[in-house]
């Protein structure tokens, strides 16, 4: 794994956060949406991984008191499969904790038994399910939690 780093995303990373979004989810955020998180969202936090100056990937969390909701974390295609989101979840749950979260919530597709594993192998529990969360196919949610 070639060297990769990880810092605060601003909102100067809108374009490149865009460009992993679309080619990795199915009903991408919107650049409106990403903005809104930078401008209004006062619970936001980003975190991007770049390698080599370019960013491959990114998480986000809501921190809001004691309790983190984990929003969105992608890895570009070209860069799947070769342990950079489970090192970007690592750093985005440390961050967390070091920011006073004691658990952690998301939802994930219960189609997306990739992610799950990886959710599970840090200790996310299954929770509830969320029906027909998803808009472009009304695909249902499984709600999974952490305690740290």
């Amino acid at each position: 794994m070639n060297e990769v780093i990880f810092r605060q995303a601003t909102v100067a990373d809108v374009k490149s956060l865009l460009r992993i979004e679309n080619a990795v989810f199915t009903s991408p955020w919107s650049e409106k949406a990403f903005r809104n998180e930078f401008y209004t969202n006062q619970y936001a936090y980003y975190l991007v991984a770049e390698q080599n100056e370019a960013v491959i990937g990114y998480a986000g969390v809501w921190l809001i008191l004691d309790e983190g909701h984990i929003t969105n974390i992608a890895v570009h295609p070209d860069y799947q499969g070769k342990g950079y989101g489970q090192a970007l979840l690592a750093k985005l749950l440390d961050t967390a904790t070091e920011k006073g979260v004691i658990r952690l919530t998301l939802e994930v597709r219960v189609s997306n038994m990739q992610a799950q594993k990886l959710y599970r192998k840090f200790g996310f529990k299954d929770g509830a399910i969320r029906k027909q969360y998803y808009p472009d196919n009304q695909e249902d949610a499984l709600v999974m939690w952490v305690e740290r």
